[in-house]
């Protein structure tokens, strides 16, 4: 979290061999997060980590959901807590695919975001419960005009956001899109 809005790059590939994932760089070009699933695109479950390799959390696909509903849990050094969850509602016809998620579990305590996004595209937004912009996914283009290709993405969070939360959200949204 900082006090100023922060962008990251965000690459959709993943540094283990044969792995399924992305990676995400700073403004500075570091390595601050990885997503790995080490098995399939689009498996059942995906670990958002630091550098490091820290798992910081998992996000599970919940067994019997045809429509799209994901678990996500917390890590704390080897212990999981089931954080927050996220369900996919799509617009068939419009095209717009929107995901509310929830975090917490008590209704008067939890917090709730919006990912909004083109259905099959990982440019999308994140607003919270009052519609307020929290974060954006776009394509990465430089300041030439130029644009990096499908797999290379600007996310742009604004100020007093957690990052990793974001960084869950965007996991959330590129496993609804079949991306991770």
């Amino acid at each position: 979290m900082t006090s100023e809005k922060e962008s990251f790059t965000i690459w959709m590939k993943s540094l283990v061999f044969h792995g399924n994932g992305c990676t995400v760089f700073d403004s500075n070009g570091e390595i601050v997060y990885r997503i790995d699933n080490y098995n399939t695109k689009s498996s059942n479950e995906v670990y958002l980590m630091d550098l490091q390799g820290k798992v910081l959390f998992s996000i599970r696909r919940k067994k019997l959901s045809i429509f799209g509903h994901w678990d996500i849990y917390r890590w704390s050094g080897s212990q999981m807590k089931k954080w927050f969850q996220a369900r996919k509602n799509c617009n068939i016809l419009g095209g717009d695919m929107a995901c509310q998620v929830t975090l917490g579990h008590d209704e008067a305590k939890s917090s709730r975001y919006i990912i909004l996004g083109l259905t099959g595209k990982l440019e999308f937004k994140i607003t919270d419960n009052r519609g307020e912009l929290v974060a954006e996914v776009r394509p990465k283009q430089l300041s030439s005009g130029l644009m990096l290709g499908d797999d290379v993405l600007t996310l742009v969070v604004e100020p007093q956001i957690d990052h990793s939360i974001i960084m869950a959200l965007v996991t959330v949204y590129g496993l609804m899109t079949d991306k991770i």
